[in-house]
């Protein structure tokens, strides 16, 4: 394998829309940031009895001509969280504020002055208090994530609300490229299930994709079959579903030995079995579902938004590295590779910063009154995702995008008001 066949791949992946020089960045930079991993305590998978340095195992995904990606079991994202999060709580210069929620970044210009516009730092709300509460800061970096959660079916946790991406739009930066949201192929299709993700490695380690009687039918999709990059497997799987009046198509990798298929899908064969499904012996009933935010915050190659004193790493930022369509687990790699960039930069100009400031406002809650009725918030929340599935979804007309439009301006009315009127919960910010 090598570098040019990485960036190969990505380009094909992205339809000819990502950046170059991101691409080049991220995919030359990915064995130190790995290296950079590896340090700080993940344990990533060996190949089975080699205990040497070099020995990791690697899988392929969709859209990759090699084995190339380096993991941990098939639960690496819960793996590279346990190890860092650890790590910073460990760490006397870290300090972590949990439930908190950022509601909004304070800004030179919002507070009406007339130098050079920056981020001054934010307003979070202090979940255990009810009260908003202000932070200042040098800098600031928006790590939050993407905004799957604005679809009905979607293998995101519950904050993928598109926070990161909303304040920083307020606060006057760019954003870029946020039609192209990724739609993971293979999500459980189960009453239960909210959103497991059934591994791109299924697939990659021989698994089929297969209608309810048993045919395979990527092939007459893409001479790739199964291993095609997500957004054509992600179009495939819609097409026969809605051409057959399907719920679910089926991916079977059965064929193999449990012992290979146990040893190298522990947590999702777990998982599955909650389920009363034994994915060594059955196939199992899979649907797509919204995966990843290929836009976001738009950023140079120092994740340096168009905000001085704001950065932005991760899903919620657009750096050009995944066009149209984001190659498999080029995510975690750009989060280590941009993150090391955002530190870096800001240790560049760390002696040159004007200090934090203190004394910035306090957040004005004297004009609201406790929420009458919650209700309002959870039913427009049903409301947004339903309507963005049935019309904002993996194929999406002009008719259906302008009745989503629609629909949008009158939310964002009634949600204007309600904020205006009412003290912020969690729940508000994010459908916000």
């Amino acid at each position: 394998d090598s570098f040019e066949s990485h960036i190969a791949d990505t380009l094909a992946a992205g339809a000819g829309l990502c950046h170059r020089d991101a691409v080049e960045l991220a995919v030359r930079k990915g064995p130190e940031a790995i290296g950079w991993l590896i340090d700080q305590g993940v344990k990533f998978t060996r190949e089975p009895g080699v205990n040497g340095p070099a020995h990791y195992h690697l899988t392929r995904e969709g859209g990759h001509s090699h084995r190339r990606v380096i993991h941990a079991a098939d639960a690496t994202g819960k793996e590279l969280e346990t190890a860092l999060a650890t790590r910073a709580r460990n760490h006397p210069n870290i300090r972590l504020l949990e439930q908190f929620i950022a509601v909004d970044l304070v800004t030179s210009h919002k507070l009406g002055r007339d130098s050079a516009n920056r981020c001054l730092g934010a307003y979070v709300l202090n979940k255990a208090t009810g009260h908003v509460e202000v932070i200042s800061a040098r800098f600031v970096v928006l790590a939050t994530g993407g905004a799957s959660k604005v679809y009905l079916y979607t293998t995101n946790p519950d904050t993928s609300t598109g926070d990161g991406i909303a304040m920083a739009w307020r606060a006057g930066c760019r954003v870029a490229d946020m039609e192209f949201m990724q739609f993971h192929p293979t999500c459980l299709y189960h009453p239960q299930a909210r959103t497991l993700l059934i591994s791109e490695a299924v697939r990659g380690e021989g698994g089929r994709l297969l209608l309810p009687n048993g045919e395979p039918f990527m092939h007459q999709h893409d001479p790739r079959g199964e291993l095609a990059s997500r957004d054509i497997v992600a179009r495939a799987i819609d097409y026969e579903m809605k051409r057959r009046g399907l719920d679910c198509v089926y991916l079977d990798i059965s064929h193999k030995p449990a012992d290979f298929i146990r040893t190298h899908f522990p947590t999702i064969c777990r998982r599955l079995k909650d389920y009363g499904i034994d994915m060594t012996r059955q196939p199992i009933p899979v649907v797509p579902a919204a995966h990843y935010t290929c836009g976001g915050v738009m950023t140079d190659l120092r994740a340096r938004t168009d905000l001085a004193g704001l950065y932005a790493i991760g899903e919620c930022a657009f750096t050009g590295l995944h066009g149209a369509n984001r190659l498999a687990s080029n995510s975690l790699l750009e989060c280590v590779v941009f993150g090391q960039a955002a530190a870096d930069d800001i240790r560049a100009t760390l002696d040159s910063a004007a200090p934090a400031e203190t004394g910035l406002p306090a957040w004005d809650e004297s004009r609201v009154s406790d929420p009458d009725e919650l209700v309002v918030v959870s039913h427009n929340w049903d409301e947004l995702r339903r309507f963005m599935w049935d019309y904002v979804g993996i194929v999406r007309t002009n008719k259906r995008l302008e009745r989503a439009a629609h629909r949008v301006q009158l939310l964002q009315e009634e949600i204007r008001e309600y904020y205006s009127n009412f003290r912020i919960n969690s729940d508000l910010i994010e459908l916000r």
